[in-house]
């Protein structure tokens, strides 16, 4: 699991993370996790897991980061 911050939220349905490695994957609304896409904000910390396809980096389980 990474740990990234939403970088751009799109009203279509998908955002972006800026991952802690410094690479942009993108995500779509249908792999958020636990909370629901209309309440994230740019700039939150979230985990996700990544995975590529013919299109690149692509978030899978994306989950708010809680801190403790």
């Amino acid at each position: 699991m990474e740990v990234g911050k939403i970088k751009k939220l799109v009203d279509r349905g998908f955002g972006f993370i800026m991952a802690s490695d410094g690479k942009e994957v993108f995500f779509h609304r249908s792999e958020c996790q636990e909370v629901e896409f209309d309440s994230l904000n740019e700039a939150q910390e979230v985990t996700f897991d990544r995975e590529s396809d013919a299109k690149g980096p692509r978030a899978r389980n994306v989950r708010l980061k809680i801190s403790i």
